[in-house]
């Protein structure tokens, strides 16, 4: 969202710098260590077989995608989706994006609070995401306070969604690192390969959370000139 003349823009520049190095350090960390196989030489499909049978969630199909870097795990569908360089690969990258899937269909077979929170907030805050920004200019345009409120409030719970994202995945880079260690599925050198990833990784859900509340002070500041307009 952009109001011509409206200096709170500049709120939003570290949040979107913070953002392009996120993104540099997750690419950088998933080419690097998409190069380096691993010794055991299993795919990535075959380990997230692997840790759902040892987790007793071998009834949970692991399928791939068409999508790059779409790897997630549908806890509605109750299926692993892998994108195909880490379905089919065999490198650090590969072995530790499957775990970290396999992290979150644990997470969801234990009832994992932060998870449960996070599924229930997806409606409204795909609603706050793409209609906070409409009706909150559209308050402006229109003069209408109500309309700037909701506008607010719908994106005020997109912000809680990445917030409670943050524990949801660093949890479940936590359990995909214990469990690769504990079946002894990688080397001491790749788990140190595999956790650089995760944390890249991790590093873009902060970079998420950090744009979102930069954009949601940003929306009260604007608010603040509007009621005092």
């Amino acid at each position: 969202m952009f109001i011509f003349g409206d200096w709170t823009f500049i709120i939003l520049i570290p949040a979107l710098l913070f953002s392009i190095y996120a993104s540099i350090k997750v690419k950088s960390a998933f080419n690097e260590f998409s190069k380096t196989g691993t010794f055991s030489g299993i795919t990535g499909a075959q380990i997230a077989r692997e840790l759902l049978w040892r987790n007793g969630l071998s009834c949970i199909p692991v399928e791939m995608t068409d999508s790059y870097m779409g790897d997630h795990y549908d806890p509605a569908g109750k299926v692993l989706r892998l994108s195909p360089d880490v379905y089919r690969g065999n490198s650090i990258t590969s072995l530790g994006v499957a775990a970290h899937e396999v992290g979150h269909a644990i997470q969801h077979k234990e009832g994992y609070l932060p998870l449960v929170l996070r599924s229930s907030l997806v409606p409204v805050a795909n609603l706050g995401t793409y209609a906070a920004f409409p009706l909150f200019f559209a308050g402006f345009l229109f003069s209408s306070v109500f309309l700037v409120n909701i506008g607010i409030y719908l994106f005020l719970a997109a912000v809680l969604f990445y917030l409670i994202t943050l524990p949801v995945e660093f949890n479940a880079s936590r359990r995909a690192l214990a469990i690769l260690e504990k079946g002894r599925f990688m080397t001491v050198t790749e788990m140190y390969g595999a956790r650089k990833v995760l944390d890249a990784a991790a590093m873009t859900y902060i970079a998420a959370l950090f744009m979102a509340v930069s954009e949601l002070l940003r929306m009260i500041i604007l608010k603040e000139s509007f009621d005092n307009s």
